[in-house]
């Protein structure tokens, strides 16, 4: 019966809420107050933060900025290879024209050379295979 009745209700309460009142400055007793200098400790320290953390983000900010500009040097880079490597295949095409068998014999004629009716190939192995069984000596 005493559940039902909104005023025995308002009596438990109250008695609850002193309790939790006293409980509440128990646990608060537990944590120190915080005096003004404990305050300005605090307020130095959050400054203190504040700024490293500033100045970590300027120096991610330059670091981030100098590998852009090597990046940027490196495309650059590439592209210069890439011309490099151009002239370098260019150059080599002409050296293989010009050293060619028909652009070879062209500048002997223009020299004034002919080329040979009756040509005669030398084979030295068999040259040092006569050597070696002495049908032939050196000198």
């Amino acid at each position: 019966m005493a559940l039902l009745n909104p005023a025995a209700n308002q009596n438990v309460r109250v008695p609850r809420q002193k309790l939790v009142d006293k409980s509440a400055e128990v646990f608060l007793k537990l944590v120190p107050k915080l005096s003004e200098g404990a305050q300005a400790t605090h307020r130095f320290f959050a400054i203190f933060l504040s700024a490293v953390a500033g100045i970590g983000f300027l120096i991610l900010l330059a670091v981030n900025i100098l590998l852009a500009q090597d990046a940027f040097t490196l495309s650059e880079l590439k592209a210069e290879a890439k011309v490099v490597a151009d002239q370098r295949e260019a150059i080599n095409r002409q050296i293989e024209s010009v050293s060619s068998p028909a652009a070879l014999a062209a500048q002997a004629e223009a020299l004034g050379m002919r080329a040979s009716q009756s040509p005669v190939f030398l084979n030295l192995d068999a040259q040092e295979q006569a050597l070696a069984n002495g049908e032939i000596s050196r000198g």
